[in-house]
């Protein structure tokens, strides 16, 4: 549940106000301070007043009603300061612009725009110091719990975790990879062994097996290259090459499922010096690799979702935007992640985590064909072996020696 912005609108209320005040103060017409003489005057200061207006029939003297001062010095008031006229004496301020130029400006005691710019003034002060005081109060208690540094350093310790997962599996991928490559390999060299007249019998397809041959089609591999299709098109009829055919993928199916795949380090070819390099890769990093890989991968997974649930604690201004439920849960998650880091670091997993990769990015020099992973196959067949099976077994895959 998100809060609502209640400071905000305060404050926003406030700038209203103080705005509209500066605008009753501009907008009010510009005023000059003229001396006042106090024709009759009461003791609450309610005065008859007598002033010169420049701004009418050449300056004429002009007389009208006006709240004096009652509390001025007794010397400024009749008959005290004329004793000859019997007048008194104030000051007051005259438009000099607008439509009221050369009329004396209400006093301060009666309503007028001043008034009301000074109290807008003042109530907009008041709700902006609330809107800044409040809002300011509100996201310090919403910031409780921002943690950047601790979300950096989960989010290093999850990608070096995610790193060595992903590492371990590539150099798995590369052995089956290379594995898929030479029996692939193998099984084509054993179907381009068997020709034509093997897949058919009986002296009436004779004809047949001398098209095929004759059109280039000369073993079982070359017919399941070519397809019903292909064969058709160099003279063989559609029954003759369905059963061909036929004959070809049963016998492929055969040989895939009987194949017991040899690796030959005497006479190498791509497929077998990939292969062994991959499998060296990985007995080289050892079964600490992959335990430190699983170790990774269960790690990744729960600092995944943890980081997900801490995103806002990550910064002052993700914080800010979240709603209440996600602080919480942002403040619940750090202290996860706190816990995942203590543990992380207790165990040392992040060097281990990085060594691993190290070791399986490692690759043997096989400018000589492998010769090293070859010398060491040699060494140790049995471990080599092992292995290939525990990482093509999944696969369906035999590896027997």
């Amino acid at each position: 549940m998100r809060h609502k912005p209640f400071f905000r609108w305060v404050l926003t209320l406030g700038v209203l106000l103080f705005g509209w005040s500066a605008y009753l103060y501009a907008s009010y017409p510009d005023t000059r301070q003229i001396d006042l003489t106090v024709i009759s005057e009461k003791h609450d200061g309610r005065c008859t007043v007598r002033w010169q207006d420049p701004y009418h029939d050449g300056g004429r003297r002009r007389e009208s009603a006006y709240q004096c001062d009652p509390d001025r010095d007794a010397v400024l008031k009749a008959p005290n300061y004329d004793p000859d006229t019997g007048y008194g004496w104030d000051t007051g301020f005259m438009f000099t612009e607008g439509p009221h130029r050369g009329d004396l400006e209400p006093s301060l005691e009666e309503a007028e725009p001043y008034a009301l710019s000074d109290a807008l003034v003042l109530i907009g002060l008041a709700l902006i110091a609330v809107g800044l005081i409040g809002g300011n109060i509100r996201a310090s208690i919403r910031l409780v719990g921002v943690r950047p540094k601790t979300v950096a350093r989960a989010r290093k310790l999850y990608e070096a975790a995610d790193q060595v997962a992903r590492d371990h599996a590539q150099a798995r991928d590369a052995v089956r990879v290379a594995w898929s490559a030479l029996r692939r390999e193998q099984i084509d060299a054993k179907l381009s062994a068997v020709p034509v007249a093997r897949l058919i019998k009986g002296a009436a397809v004779s004809r047949t097996v001398r098209d095929t041959e004759a059109a280039g089609v000369r073993t079982a591999r070359d017919v399941l290259d070519a397809g019903v299709l292909g064969l058709g098109h160099v003279g063989v009829d559609r029954r003759s090459a369905e059963r061909v055919h036929t004959a070809a993928r049963r016998l492929s199916d055969d040989v895939e499922a009987n194949l017991s795949v040899r690796v030959d380090p005497a006479t190498p070819g791509p497929h077998t010096v990939a292969l062994l390099v991959a499998l060296q890769v990985l007995l080289e990093a050892g079964i600490e690799a992959r335990q430190t890989a699983r170790a990774g991968e269960e790690l990744a997974t729960e600092l995944e979702r943890a980081l997900a649930e801490a995103e806002p604690a990550s910064g002052y201004r993700t914080m800010l935007r979240g709603g209440r439920e996600q602080r919480e849960i942002a403040r619940s998650a750090v202290t996860e992640l706190r816990s995942l880091l203590a543990v992380a670091e207790r165990e040392g997993l992040p060097a281990r985590f990085a060594q691993t990769s190290v070791d399986l990015l490692r690759v043997p020099d096989d400018g000589n064909l492998g010769l090293s992973a070859r010398v060491d196959f040699e060494s140790r067949t049995g471990q080599y072996y092992g292995l290939l099976a525990q990482v093509v077994a999944p696969e369906g895959a035999p590896a027997r020696p």
